[in-house]
């Protein structure tokens, strides 16, 4: 039984961050997953890895625009 809707993803109006997140989803191999059932349908290790790897791509492009390489900042996002 479920408690609270489950909001569909859009794939058509995503958000750069919602872009982000589905493309480390597919790396990871849980894409599938996510369109089938949701984002809740993943483990703790799953959301968090997904997580950890957002991060560590913003951080690298933060780095890579604050020194001026915009080249480099579209590679990684």
């Amino acid at each position: 039984m479920k408690s609270k809707k489950e909001k569909k993803i859009d794939l058509d109006n995503l958000t750069p961050e919602e872009s982000l997140k589905l493309e480390i989803a597919a790396e990871i191999g849980v894409y599938d997953k996510v369109l089938e059932s949701g984002w809740r349908s993943l483990t703790a290790k799953e959301s968090g890895r997904i997580g950890g790897m957002m991060t560590r791509r913003k951080k690298a492009a933060e780095k890579a625009a604050a020194e001026g390489q915009k080249e480099e900042v579209e590679k990684i996002l």
